[in-house]
């Protein structure tokens, strides 16, 4: 791959970041910053995600309809998302094309935060947050979510409540936008066929004057406490139980051998958890995946099945992660890493996929690595390794739930 890395910061510290490659036929940017769920006060929870849709409703310059429009007469692949550690702002296009979608996105972050699109946009949000309730397997993971970290600010749903979305001031928007999306509190990540210098100069122009912060992030001391829950739904036919435990932060090199395996116990096909319960017919559906963060991170075992299997699917489950350190062999860990290694490279491919790489390591306070080290890192972990992190890591659930059906009269 010929990707060249460069970087440059701003006057107001915002940091360029960018992976050029003269023989790709497309460029993409994105504006990265380093504030999500975690990083809001419990009583506007959801205001990251909120705010993140204000930004399509146009600036002091723009409405939304001539976002959209500009957006289109440029042919640009647009979107954005908001996690519970970042929010994003990316656009993809031909590149002579890039600075044009550059600008539209350095002016849609500066949004007008007008009172009636404020209102309008309230109410997309509570239907949405409808939408996930109708959802069991989401359901579910965010109550899991809320027992294993409780106090800690990663227990905060992304989209927020009810209650939070349904009173949240305006002004207190305006207040979290201002502390949060500071200069020295977001990147630009370009990736593809572009000039980087002349990237960085019409930067300057666009975003050189915005205001600084530090708004930092809490980083409060956490010890998981183990719980047990089970719930009945209305709206449901199919059990679903999930299991929580913890796994390395995001910036722990044993990162790798997680990904590695929660790939063999949990993929979706050819895993143990498949041969198990699914390929049996016990579950329609079991995984494992293995979720990094700031400074933490946790596995996340989910399993759909006819309510009277649960019992049975758990038990072997639990016996499949119990066993693992002993049961794990050479070609499930060489069949994982050929997966992952794929996965990567696939990604990578295109100019999005590079700086949605970028933008996302420096949100997670990572350096940037590139592609290649990390395929070296997969292909030299070891059995040893897998099993070593399985000692500080062990699959032993700490936060269990579970979703049942309404019994049928």
């Amino acid at each position: 791959m010929t990707f060249v890395y460069k970087e440059a910061r701003l006057s107001n510290a915002l940091l360029l970041v960018g992976e050029i490659d003269p023989s790709t036929h497309t460029a993409a940017a994105g504006f990265f910053v380093r504030t999500g769920a975690r990083d809001e006060p419990s009583a506007i929870m959801g205001v990251s995600h909120f705010l993140e849709h204000m930004m399509f409703k146009g600036s002091i310059h723009r409405s939304a309809l001539d976002v959209n429009n500009d957006f289109d007469q440029i042919g640009a692949s647009h979107n954005a998302f908001t996690s519970g550690e970042m929010t994003a702002f990316h656009a993809h296009v031909l590149p002579e094309h890039l600075s044009s979608a550059i600008e539209i996105l350095s002016d849609i972050l500066r949004p007008a935060l007008r009172k009636e699109d404020f209102e309008e946009e309230r109410g997309v949000i509570l239907e949405e947050i409808a939408m996930y309730e109708d959802n069991p397997f989401m359901g579910l993971y965010e109550k899991m979510m809320e027992a294993y970290y409780k106090d800690h600010p990663l227990a905060h749903r992304v989209l927020g409540t009810k209650k939070t979305v349904s009173e949240l001031p305006l002004a207190n928007m305006t207040e979290y936008f201002n502390n949060r999306y500071a200069a020295d509190n977001l990147i630009l990540a370009v990736a593809g066929q572009l000039d980087f210098e002349k990237i960085t100069s019409e930067a300057e122009k666009l975003c050189g004057h915005w205001p600084r912060g530090k708004p930092g992030r809490k980083q409060p001391a956490f010890v998981a406490t183990p719980k047990e829950f089970t719930n009945v739904v209305e709206k449901t036919n199919r059990a679903y139980i999930g299991m929580m435990m913890p796994a390395p932060a995001l910036g722990d090199a044993r990162r790798y051998a997680s990904s590695l395996i929660s790939q063999i116990i949990g993929d979706r096909e050819g895993s143990k958890f498949y041969w198990s319960v699914v390929e049996t017919g016990l579950a329609e559906e079991a995984s494992c995946s293995f979720e990094g963060r700031d400074g933490l991170g946790e596995y996340l075992v989910f399993a759909a099945c006819d309510q009277k299997n649960i019992d049975e699917v758990e038990k072997r489950l639990r016996k499949e992660m119990l066993e693992l350190d002993t049961s794990i062999e050479q070609e499930e860990l060489d069949r994982a890493r050929a997966r992952i290694a794929t996965g990567i490279a696939l990604a990578s491919e295109r100019p999005s996929g590079r700086m949605h790489r970028l933008g996302s390591q420096w949100a997670y306070g990572l350096p940037p690595i590139p592609i290649e080290q990390e395929m070296d890192r997969i292909e030299k972990l070891t059995l040893k390794d897998l099993r070593d992190c399985l000692k500080e890591f062990p699959l032993q659930p700490i936060v269990v739930g579970r979703l049942l059906p309404a019994k049928t009269k």
